[in-house]
């Protein structure tokens, strides 16, 4: 139904309704602030849409991250239940994301084949530097090039061995999993915390024991904390 200022006094209040969109049209625009001369305020829904109380001799206005619009009267709007608006902000569209639950061996795959190059650094010695080709043995050199890099060995090295740390620790966080624990002794918490800080085994014993083993050794290790005894494991890596 039209509205004119024809068909409604100067003074008489009625709702005004509509969208807003963003430049594009097609986007709604959520949270943008209705106001009106008046005094009265309003802010659109996750839909773009919004409705307020005017008077025929007010103004209205939009405002959408500080940026006002200019002011629209009221006597000149034809239609009060159709009063959409389209601003100029543009709405990025990302591109659909998948998310999947953390895999540890994908993990360490995609680590290994991130830093290949580290992982399979070595020190140049006489081996690499002799080379066997249709001539004969001779010298890479290359590697003859390498061995005079000191520096760049160096880092090279302690790049090596914090990757080498980091992936143990993460095999460690692995195995010795809050969840594992929690359903071996019941623990939770700050008890939990506790108990994973205090009986945190080493690499090497993670690495070569068994599923009984591990579990065994978590079970001791529960038992022991229970008691409440002042104990290091033999197998902790806490150990002087």
């Amino acid at each position: 139904m039209l509205f004119t200022l024809a068909h409604t006094s100067y003074g008489q209040i009625v709702k005004l309704k509509g969208n807003v969109y963003d430049s594009s049209r097609i986007y709604p625009l959520e949270a943008v602030t209705v106001l009106t001369s008046a005094g009265k305020g309003t802010v659109t829904n996750s839909a773009g849409f919004y409705e307020i109380e005017v008077s025929m001799n007010d103004s209205i206005w939009f405002s959408y991250l500080n940026k006002p619009t200019v002011k629209y009267p009221v006597a000149r709007i034809k239609d009060f239940t159709q009063f959409d608006l389209s601003l100029q902000v543009n709405i990025p569209v990302l591109k659909e994301v998948k998310v999947t639950p953390r895999n540890y061996k994908l993990d360490s795959i995609r680590n290994r084949i991130e830093y290949e190059k580290i992982f399979n650094f070595h020190r140049p010695n006489v081996s690499s530097l002799t080379t066997i080709g249709p001539t004969g043995a001779g010298i890479d050199i290359n590697e003859l090039i390498r061995v005079f890099q000191f520096r760049k060995n160096r880092n090279m090295e302690k790049f090596q061995n914090r990757l080498e740390e980091q992936e143990h620790d993460k095999f460690v966080d692995h195995r010795f999993s809050k969840a594992l624990v929690r359903r071996l002794t019941q623990l939770d918490g700050d008890a939990l915390d506790s108990f994973i800080l205090m009986f945190r085994p080493s690499f090497e014993f993670t690495a070569i024991s068994s599923d009984y083993d591990f579990q065994t050794y978590i079970k001791d290790s529960f038992e022991k904390f229970k008691r409440g005894r002042a104990y290091r494991s033999p197998m902790n890596r806490q150990n002087n």
